[in-house]
């Protein structure tokens, strides 16, 4: 499912990365000639460069849309050839492109060729390619939230909802306790502990249901019973772990306890009609031959008009998107319509450009060496909290150890899923700077620890 690197012919991954790399080559130069020439702002890039290469083609290259075409190619050069070395090396693609969108920020690019970056990517131009972003990430949960197909859990509900639930709570308490030490220092001005533990909590406890099923794809585990469980326990994982954190944004938004409670109660009604209503609606219906692009157009809006109502409630339009989906979910021709559909696009196209955006939300400075410890903590709370709860609930169950620890490995994966909750936390102001950057960093190194962490326990069994 997950952004797929086709590699053609006998080409190896290693060598189409080389490619996109390569030709990722040509804009960065075209932006190095921007950093020369453009001075303090891209507005001076075409008087500066008239007496180089002309005036006219360096006023369209300077133009909005010049410059936001080619802060497209270089972002989507630049992913797509970190995603297929990343894939060479068994990693799945995204994990690549997640390492890419961070690179092009002033992290990494800003830091080491500061005029390169402050050319391609000047504050002013990062309106529109924000934007976009953020359409691909509503489009991404449509399509994750119609593949959430809770339906399909007959006969493993009572053992899904234990395990994915104690995968929730270890992690969600062990991130409360976290917050109590990061609060002092981490905690942004204005807001209050309880909504920045509560949020910190549930950043430790999502697990990636998109990214973990082309984990298991590429591991050819799809359909066995370990497969199938990890599916399960994800999606319902995932379901309970969105509902949670829109009542936590709710509340967050909420400037006291009287508007709190309201939010939360239009949040529960919303939830209602789209699953007491909407879905079994969707569920009726059948799909006649050749229109299909009607009922597209309709599931666009449908997601579009809810994305709305939620942004109008104040839990972000990012729920009403899934919750849309969620509702399609009940009909499997619309939804294998919007994977054939919508997804490519979202995943090909727009989905580098929140990757992006996470970078360059970042600040140069954002780290310093004391938060090398910070990051180790971090990363062994929300590992820690991921494998010992799900191995746990598995165990209480009667799951033999060696699959319990494996099941809590691909619990573990939290990939674009973490990254969307974080940017959220950032925009609404519960997480700073320094935070920010240790859990995206967090969310990183836990999803590509998945197949390391999953070949140690295969190898200890195959050695015993």
């Amino acid at each position: 499912m997950f952004m797929d690197v086709r590699t053609g012919g006998s080409a190896t991954p290693m060598k189409w990365g080389w490619r996109y790399l390569a030709w990722a080559a040509v804009p960065l130069a075209i932006g190095l000639v921007l950093a020369r020439y453009a001075g303090p702002g891209v507005p001076s890039v075409a008087a500066k460069a008239e007496a180089v290469v002309g005036s006219d083609w360096a006023h369209h290259l300077s133009s909005p849309l010049g410059l936001f075409l080619l802060q497209l190619l270089v972002l989507l050069l630049v992913a797509k050839g970190a995603g297929a070395l990343l894939k060479y090396f068994g990693q799945p693609a995204v994990i690549g492109e997640m390492a890419a969108g961070l690179m092009m920020g002033p992290l990494v690019l800003g830091s080491l060729l500061p005029p390169l970056h402050g050319a391609l990517f000047p504050a002013a131009s990062l309106g529109p390619l924000g934007m976009l972003s953020q359409l691909g990430v509503l489009m991404f949960l449509l399509v994750a939230g119609a593949e959430l197909d809770l339906g399909a859990l007959r006969g493993r509900r009572k053992f899904a909802f234990t395990v994915s639930h104690a995968g929730i709570a270890v992690p969600f308490v062990l991130g409360v306790g976290l917050a109590i030490w990061l609060y002092p220092e981490h905690g942004p001005q204005g807001v209050g502990f309880t909504a920045f533990a509560l949020f910190v909590g549930i950043s430790m406890s999502i697990t990636a249901f998109p990214v973990l099923l082309r984990i298991l794809a590429d591991r050819g585990i799809t359909q066995t019973p370990l497969g199938q469980t990890a599916i399960a326990c994800a999606a319902l994982g995932d379901a309970t772990a969105w509902c949670m954190l829109a009542l936590i944004v709710a509340a967050a938004q909420a400037t006291g306890w009287l508007p709190a409670s309201l939010n939360l109660v239009c949040v529960v009604l919303f939830v209602a009609l789209m699953l007491g209503a909407v879905k079994p609606w969707f569920a009726r219906q059948q799909i006649a031959a050749g229109r299909e692009g009607r009922w597209l157009l309709g599931i666009l809006l449908l997601s579009l008009a809810s994305a709305l109502v939620t942004e109008v409630l104040g839990i972000h339009a990012l729920f009403g998107a899934f919750a849309a989906g969620v509702a399609v979910s009940s009909n499997a021709q619309l939804r294998e319509l919007l994977v054939a559909k919508v997804e490519p696009f979202a995943v090909t196209l727009l989905l580098p450009l929140f990757f992006a955006m996470t970078g360059l939300r970042m600040r140069a400075d954002a780290l310093q060496t004391s938060d090398v410890l910070l990051c180790g903590v971090v990363i062994v709370v929300a590992t820690a909290g991921k494998l010992l709860g799900t191995w746990s609930a598995a165990r209480s169950t009667g799951m033999e150890s060696r699959e319990a620890w494996r099941l809590g490995a691909l619990m573990n994966t939290r990939g674009l899923m973490e990254l969307i909750v974080l940017n959220l936390g950032y925009e609404l102001g519960l997480l700073g700077d320094r935070l920010f950057a240790v859990l995206v960093i967090m969310a990183l190194v836990t999803t590509a620890m998945t197949g390391p962490l999953l070949n140690l326990i295969e190898r200890r069994r195959t050695a015993r």
